[in-house]
């Protein structure tokens, strides 16, 4: 893949991907860090590029990767979780213990949902795509995306509250 095509299909997700970062990070710096990494690392992988399916279903996976490795190391570093002192960015590993256990609580619940659930849940919520575009991309209809969103939302509500309960029983 030549330089102008990599911009024109690869630069262009930028704000997509930069989103889908901040959504992982909770920071704009970090966001923008990672999204540089991907970035370079696309750019490493152009020749690749050209035998994907959807270059920005790629781009969404290798963000998605960059996050969780970014997670996974700026968040223990420097502290053993025994301690008790605060992090860089002032959480305790308390508090990234508890919201480790809850980001692995919904990706549990993710995969009770049907796949096609699952895919446009991520698309719309984690990628950040407008219904119209998962409309295309799964064939369905916006008012079959529409309504498949709303009823995996709910039966993740669902799920997430009888964890909730089973949990406060078990410990309490």
């Amino acid at each position: 893949m030549e330089l102008n095509a990599f911009q024109t299909s690869v630069c262009s997700l930028r704000e997509k991907l930069l989103a889908q970062a901040r959504r992982w990070t909770g920071s704009g710096e970090d966001a923008e860090d990672i999204v540089q990494e991907v970035l370079l690392r696309l750019w490493s992988r152009r020749a690749e590029l050209d035998r994907c399916a959807s270059i920005e279903a790629f781009a969404a996976t290798v963000t998605r990767n960059a996050c969780i490795d970014w997670l996974r190391t700026s968040h223990t570093c420097g502290s053993d979780l025994s301690d008790g002192t605060l992090q860089p960015d002032g959480r305790t590993p308390e508090i990234l213990l508890e919201a480790k256990d809850e980001r692995q609580l919904v990706e549990r619940i993710i995969r009770l949902l049907p796949p096609l659930q699952q895919a446009i849940l991520q698309m719309k919520d984690v990628e950040g795509y407008e219904t119209e575009e998962i409309a295309q991309v799964t064939g369905c209809n916006a008012e079959a995306i529409r309504s498949n969103l709303s009823r995996a939302r709910k039966r993740m509500r669902d799920f997430y509250l009888k964890a909730i309960e089973e949990r406060r029983k078990k410990h309490g």
